[in-house]
């Protein structure tokens, strides 16, 4: 039997794609995964690909997002303090040292988390160049960006107090100062001899700094030159200088600064204790006022390069002529004989010159009494002579 929708002589049916459905509709079209009717009775193409390219793009997109914010919060952690707790750290930047090594010797005493993150904070902040050796006071509260600011404004140097007695010469000054690891001994003592660089303005031409380094507690940068650390001391000399302010007490004594520095240098090296020195400033001061010889032990030593208890009369040490001896030459010294403390200072410019009767204090002597120190002024040369049998020969006992 044959069907109806097909041609008799079994061809395929001709199908007027121009006439539309409505022309057969007993034709079928295919549906499914072949195509799907439309109004117009045509087959539509597949979905695009752009709609899946469109997902991928915003996935890369939100992974690179969530990479960045995880990475900005990563590095927020390594830079933020590493502890609470505001405990000082003493951290010491040492010459040479680059953002590099900072960074790691900060990591190790517990300063930053990251060494790696610090180093690259400094390197993108272009710090890595700036850091200034010295010491700093650093804590673990402390984020990355605070420490970093600290370390560009330079630290502090390192010091070591020096202290300088009253009365100590100019060459203990420099042996203490070496010991500390202050410069060298040769560079100090050049400075000491040759201070034209450090421009003291009361210093005669040619004359060392003896008498001018200041008797006082010193933070000496341990990295400073001799002239430096030298300059600390002249330094202080002049700001007790223009607190005494002894100009015209000085014009009224007929005194220059330097001769000043000179006599009280001799009433520290002579004085056994403040109370003292008033005394033994009035019997020099009389006695450059009578023409009269100075005659002081320490003078002598400090010309021979000995300490006062290595000077011998025995050996005639006392007539061994220098620019220093003052029972060989008229006036004062040379110079001062060591570094007068402001007491001695003071003393010259108000010295106690007589006695409550009014005689003229022109002797004085150390001795003892049965073992107990005693000081001795005199006005006269026979009661200075009874006083050395007694108090120094006899220990108080009269002979």
């Amino acid at each position: 039997m044959t069907d109806d929708s097909q041609p008799a002589d079994g061809q395929p049916l001709e199908i007027d794609r121009e006439a539309g459905p409505e022309s057969h509709p007993e034709t079928a079209f295919p549906i499914g995964r072949a195509g799907r009717t439309t109004l117009s009775g045509a087959t539509s193409a597949p979905p695009p690909a752009r709609g899946r390219r469109g997902s991928r793009l915003v996935t890369a997109l939100l992974s690179v997002v969530l990479v960045v914010v995880a990475a900005i919060v990563v590095v927020a952690y390594l830079l933020s303090p590493p502890s609470a707790t505001p405990t000082q750290i003493e951290f010491e930047v040492l010459p040479g040292w680059g953002g590099s090594r900072v960074a790691a010797e900060l990591a190790d005493a517990g300063l930053v988390r990251s060494a790696t993150a610090f180093g690259a904070y400094l390197r993108l902040k272009d710090l890595d160049h700036s850091i200034g050796e010295g010491l700093y006071d650093l804590t673990p509260a402390m984020s990355s960006r605070d420490i970093a600011s600290k370390l560009v404004e330079g630290g502090r140097p390192r010091v070591v107090n020096i202290t300088v007695p009253e009365g100590w010469r100019a060459a203990n000054v420099v042996e203490r100062l070496a010991a500390n690891g202050v410069s060298t001994p040769d560079d100090l003592a050049a400075v000491v001899a040759d201070p034209a660089e450090l421009n003291v303005p009361f210093l005669p031409p040619g004359r060392p700094l003896e008498g001018f380094l200041y008797p006082a507690v010193y933070e000496v940068p341990l990295n400073a030159s001799a002239a430096e650390a030298l300059a600390l001391m002249v330094r202080r000399f002049r700001q007790d200088l223009d607190d005494i302010d002894p100009a015209a007490r000085l014009e009224e004594l007929g005194l220059s600064v330097y001769d000043w520095v000179t006599l009280a240098s001799m009433v520290q090296a002579e004085a056994a204790s403040d109370e003292e020195m008033p005394i033994i400033a009035g019997v020099f001061a009389n006695r450059l006022e009578l023409g009269m010889l100075l005659q002081s032990d320490p003078t002598v030593a400090y010309g021979l390069g000995k300490q006062l208890p290595e000077l011998s009369a025995v050996a005639g040490d006392l007539r061994v002529d220098t620019p220093w001896n003052t029972y060989t030459r008229a006036g004062l010294p040379q110079g001062p004989i060591g570094n007068p403390g402001r007491e001695a200072l003071l003393a010259v410019l108000s010295p106690e010159r007589y006695t409550p009767d009014g005689a003229l204090y022109l002797y004085f002597l150390h001795g003892t009494d049965a073992g107990v120190p005693v000081f001795r002024p005199n006005t006269n040369l026979p009661a200075h002579n009874r006083d050395v049998e007694t108090y120094l020969r006899n220990d108080g006992s009269r002979p």
